[in-house]
């Protein structure tokens, strides 16, 4: 798992004879996949991502179509396969702070921008036969049978193996069996819908201006699917104990009483269910997410936190 780092003279020789040159060569933190590493070239300021799969980044690129005002997606300039049969993107660079480094002083300032962030991604066009997983082959799973399969333990997934390990710890293995039984009980209040889902806001995908008032980047979309816009404010409250600026910002809120959310008749049936559902399900995947990388301090931390929000049940939203 993780990351295979390359050593600067590694990324020297594969930019090398590129136009433009390579110029202030310096690593990039962030991102559990990929190494990235930025550049100059040309006048221009670049990053170049070496990972284990180019659909990943083929993900990024088909994200540009989605690019607005309130959801700058960086531009991918080229996207392959190294020699090494690394999976390789090159990208032009941009600059901001993580999203979930933002402090509690600026949460009056990220809490409406979050909620352009959301409303763009819950705006961005679709049919309502597009599929689930978009980026990918053709796939025929419904939204339901997509957060379904998140609860099993799938040998052709990249993150798997997990199951046993959960079994064999009583308290997980209790914990774990409430979660999946409630979250198929809940599944059929989640409608089939098919908003864009980027699926992963936090853990270094979003760029914010210094002064948290405007979004600079979404980055890495390769866990984006259409579904229910409710799911990536999930993930924005199941993480929110983990960082006190976005607690204090409120992006549900913020989401909850946008206009155009609120103009669209059924947009908000059963929204306290879906959106419980919801984090159930992004807690019960980061416990077997923990278990493959094999953190123990996240694994206690995410299992406690998945069982607050299983005690608290939905939240009252008005």
């Amino acid at each position: 798992m993780g990351v295979d780092e390359l050593k600067q003279d590694e990324v020297e020789a594969f930019l090398a004879g590129r136009p433009g040159g390579v110029q202030d060569l310096e690593p990039l933190s962030g991102g559990a996949w990929s190494s990235a590493w930025a550049y100059r070239a040309g006048g221009e300021e670049l990053v170049v991502r070496f990972g284990p799969d180019a659909n990943w980044y083929e993900a990024d690129r088909m994200a540009m179509a989605f690019a607005g005002p309130d959801l700058p997606v960086p531009e991918v300039r080229e996207v392959g396969t190294t020699a090494s049969g690394r999976a390789y993107a090159i990208s032009v660079r941009h600059h901001g702070r993580f999203l979930e480094d933002t402090p509690v002083e600026q949460a009056d300032a990220i809490g409406p921008t979050l909620t352009r962030l959301l409303a763009a991604l819950y705006r961005a066009p679709a049919a309502p036969d597009s599929p689930v997983v978009w980026h990918q082959p053709p796939s025929t799973l419904s939204w339901r049978e997509f957060l379904l399969s998140g609860l099993a333990d799938d040998p052709d997934k990249v993150v798997h193996g997990w199951a046993e390990a959960l079994a064999e710890d009583r308290e997980l293995a209790a914990l774990s069996a409430e979660v999946t039984k409630q979250v198929r009980s809940l599944v059929d209040a989640c409608p089939e819908r098919r908003d864009l889902v980027h699926g992963d806001l936090l853990h270094g995908n979003v760029l914010v201006s210094p002064d948290a008032r405007r979004i600079e980047a979404v980055l890495s979309w390769k866990c984006s699917v259409r579904g229910d816009f409710l799911f990536d404010a999930a993930w924005c409250t199941f993480w929110a104990p983990w960082h006190p600026g976005i607690a204090a910002a409120d992006p549900l809120t913020g989401l909850l009483r946008d206009p155009s959310v609120r103009a669209e008749p059924g947009a908000l049936v059963d929204a306290a269910t879906r959106h419980h559902c919801y984090e159930l399900h992004i807690g019960f995947t980061h416990l077997g997410w923990n278990v493959w990388t094999k953190n123990q301090e996240a694994l206690t931390a995410t299992a406690r936190r998945l069982a607050e929000v299983l005690e608290r049940g939905p939240l009252p939203l008005s």
